[in-house]
């Protein structure tokens, strides 16, 4: 049986889009690699130190601004999304009980990283298939890549006020990734308008007004940052502002008008495992580490690592309506080997009027 043909260039990257959905991906386009706006914006956001403990993310700026720098012979990139599933209405339930732990959405499920990759991988075998052995390397938010900007590039979305991709079948509920290839393929999609408006309600919704002007977000006050990346003790005048939230932070998400059209998820491994959309704080905060690493094995809950795990529920907890079982919690751990959540746990049995 003789091979099939093989597809020229601009075949090739109109056949994307349904082979990407072949792995469960919703979405994916060729992106031009013209970042040197974005690449200002990051300058200045780092200059600003906007990034807090993040520190990578000025060791790594060159690797941003250029692709070809992270991956030598790269000539294409390609940008794909995948849904995860995010539901507004349920969310702002879990949100309103104060006793219920928030996780973001994202993190309810299996981690994306790996998954993606592996399909990622898959469909970077299927260019080769479809044309000849081709270098490429993917990713998954696992390297320092620009990746809402090479998706806006790639026609997937605009980058909202909130800093985050946007997409107006698909609201924001999804994660990106690349395949960084030395093939030679066009942009044949046009790159989306910004569909913000006048709207602000994503800026008027940040508990802790971390998004500090439109398209400008202060990491070092952002939820998401504080329960996941940040490792010290989290700062006195947000603690009360982060309500129940345990790990990440939705609400600029959930209040987006876009966020009406956000999508199910293709795959089943988003689905919420260990009933962590409806788990309590006190349940969560009784958790042993050998639990915590059982439970949260395979997941991106990792992240926070065990101690930021506590802190965090700690904090959830001196927020909570106050109860014996919240108390009892609390003082289970008030005398921690651990210094930063000893400090949590004394701070929210204050809040209950038990220190």
């Amino acid at each position: 049986m003789s091979a099939a043909p093989a597809l020229d260039p601009l075949q090739l990257a109109r056949s994307l889009p349904e082979w990407a959905r072949a792995e469960g991906f919703a979405d994916a386009a060729v992106a031009h690699a013209e970042l040197a706006e974005d690449i200002a914006r990051l300058d200045d956001w780092l200059a600003a130190d906007r990034h807090g403990d993040m520190r990578w993310m000025a060791d790594t700026r060159d690797l941003r601004a250029n692709p070809s720098a992270l991956r030598p012979e790269t000539r294409s990139v390609i940008s794909v999304r995948m849904d995860y599933g995010l539901v507004p209405a349920s969310s702002w339930t879990a949100l309103q009980d104060g006793n219920r732990a928030y996780v973001s959405r994202y993190a309810l499920g299996r981690d994306y990283h790996k998954l993606m990759r592996k399909r990622l991988a898959r469909l970077a075998q299927r260019l080769a298939d479809a044309v000849a052995p081709h270098g490429y390397r993917v990713f998954a938010d696992s390297a320092p890549v620009l990746e809402k900007a090479l998706a806006r590039n790639a026609g997937l979305g605009w980058i909202g006020k909130h800093t985050l991709l946007l997409n107006r079948e698909a609201g924001s509920g999804f994660f990106l990734g690349e395949i960084y290839t030395d093939l030679e393929l066009p942009v044949t999609a046009e790159p989306r308008g910004n569909h913000c408006g006048s709207c602000q309600a994503c800026m008027d919704i940040c508990p802790t007004d971390a998004i500090v002007a439109p398209y400008q977000l202060d990491a070092t006050r952002c939820i998401s940052y504080l329960t996941i990346e940040h490792r010290g003790s989290i700062p006195l005048h947000l603690r009360s502002a982060i309500g129940n939230r345990i790990f990440g932070c939705d609400d600029c998400q959930l209040v987006c008008p876009w966020n009406r059209y956000a999508q199910q998820a293709a795959v089943p491994d988003f689905a919420p495992r260990h009933g962590l959309d409806q788990a309590t704080l006190v349940a969560l905060f009784g958790w042993s580490a050998s639990e915590w690493e059982t439970r949260t094995q395979g997941m991106a809950l990792r992240r926070a690592g065990y101690i930021g795990w506590l802190r965090n529920i700690a904090v959830a907890l001196g927020n909570a309506p106050t109860s014996e079982a919240v108390v009892v919690a609390l003082r289970s751990r008030a005398k921690s080997t651990d210094p930063l959540v000893r400090e949590h746990v004394q701070w929210a049995l204050a809040q209950h009027g038990r220190a």
